[in-house]
């Protein structure tokens, strides 16, 4: 079988499982796929993605949808490896569908990026918009950045600028760790970047990046972070590469700091449990109990009913507001043209459902948003996971605070 055909099979069959994984719904519907894993190691943060976009979808579809139109979920798997998302990303052109989403992998992002333009440029009928909800690295919003691409997640840099200023003023020695992907190396850039910048007395005692999803004992590395005399390790890992982490330092017994980028994402707090009490912290879009500081009603209660009937947590706070804009855009143009709603969302300001102002800055589609550092503690009013503990808010960055320079020299289509 020749390379093309087997191309062509793999893009059937990835249309027929999504196909079968959801309900036949009017054909008049607005659809939206939907490209993360769903199987392979990091399957478990593509399905809990996919609960909450359910989630959320039935939500917007409640306040009316868009044209008097429901949205519509459809959901491909590309086992977080760029080539699958490139095949899901050729079955969503040839069914027409306007929209694309993507959350987990900043490979998978690059990937779609290019992918997106390309065909954009030799179908400009058949045109898609690439709504990046979690592909985090700072390069994709600079000189990566695409007209076709908006990211509704705050980039790498405002990550990195939040987790530096929540760090205590006691915490003098670091250890990076973090996967050898782009991702990772954006995290390690931006980490340094803003230790310089903000807390030179600082000393970096280690600096590693490891494989990406493939360690399975973790023990090794926690040998060198205890021999370094590290009080933190600051971290962009996630999912099992954080879990496991996290597992073999709590074994152990290793005493220090962790200080996350995503430790708040499904798995990380049942992971380290009691151990991370009042040490383990990450850098966040939500929390419930940010909704209590922030004094916003309408969020606590949202947070209250998802808890009722949820294991995880809710923290994806900017999907909501993905969705919201992506609503408020076809509505305003009366179209669900890609490049009508693209130049809709441009400059779009928005309050979220804590009542912080987001904004999609037009020079390089990056949405600039609040974060909340926070700690792990008992001391808080919902706990995460059932673990008995949560993040307590120790630091808050705004949409304002997070405006930070772009290197995009973004190439805008002529019609």
């Amino acid at each position: 079988m020749t390379t093309s055909i087997r191309r062509i099979v793999a893009a059937f069959a990835l249309a027929l499982t999504a196909f079968g994984a959801r309900p036949v719904l009017a054909a008049d519907t607005i659809k939206v796929a939907y490209i993360d894993p769903f199987s392979g190691p990091f399957a478990s943060g593509g399905d809990e993605f996919l609960k909450i976009f359910k989630v959320l979808f039935d939500r917007v579809n409640a306040k009316g949808g868009a044209l008097g139109r429901q949205f519509e979920l459809v959901p491909f798997d590309d086992k977080l490896q760029p080539a699958e998302a490139l095949i899901a990303l050729q079955t969503v052109t040839d069914q027409n569908i306007p929209f694309v989403m993507s959350c987990t992998g900043s490979n998978v992002g690059a990937a779609l990026i290019d992918g997106v333009s390309k065909h954009n440029a030799r179908n400009p009928d058949n045109r898609v918009l690439y709504l990046n909800c979690g592909a985090l690295a700072t390069e994709l919003t600079n000189e990566k950045c695409d007209f076709w691409q908006f990211r509704f997640a705050g980039s790498v840099e405002m990550r990195a600028a939040t987790r530096v200023k929540a760090l205590p003023e006691s915490v003098k020695k670091v250890y990076l760790l973090n996967q050898d992907y782009l991702f990772g190396q954006s995290i390690r850039d931006d980490t340094m970047k803003y230790l310089a910048k903000l807390r030179p007395d600082i000393e970096i005692v280690g600096n590693e990046l490891m494989p990406f999803g493939k360690v399975q004992d973790f023990s090794s590395y926690v040998t060198k972070i205890k021999a370094s005399g590290a009080q933190s390790v600051i971290t962009g890992n996630y999912n099992r590469d954080l879990n496991l982490l996290i597992k073999a330092a709590v074994d152990a017994g290793l005493d220090v700091r962790f200080d996350t980028y995503l430790a708040h994402l499904i798995g990380g707090p049942t992971a380290i449990g009691a151990a991370g009490e009042n040490r383990l912290s990450s850098v966040m879009e939500y929390s419930a109990n940010v909704a209590v500081d922030q004094k916003a009603p309408e969020a606590e209660q949202f947070s209250i009913e998802w808890r009722k009937s949820h294991d995880t947590d809710f923290s994806t706070l900017n999907f909501m507001t993905m969705l919201d804009m992506l609503q408020t855009a076809i509505n305003k143009t009366g179209s669900t043209d890609p490049l009508k709603v693209a130049l809709a969302l441009e400059d779009m300001h928005a309050k979220d459902l804590v009542g912080q102002e987001n904004i999609m800055r037009k020079d390089d589609h990056q949405l600039l948003m609040p974060f909340y550092a926070g700690i792990f503690t008992k001391d808080v009013k919902y706990d995460s996971e059932h673990t008995g503990f949560g993040w307590k808010t120790t630091a808050t960055a705004t949409a304002a605070d997070l405006t930070l320079p772009t290197t995009c020299k973004m190439k805008r289509p002529a019609n």
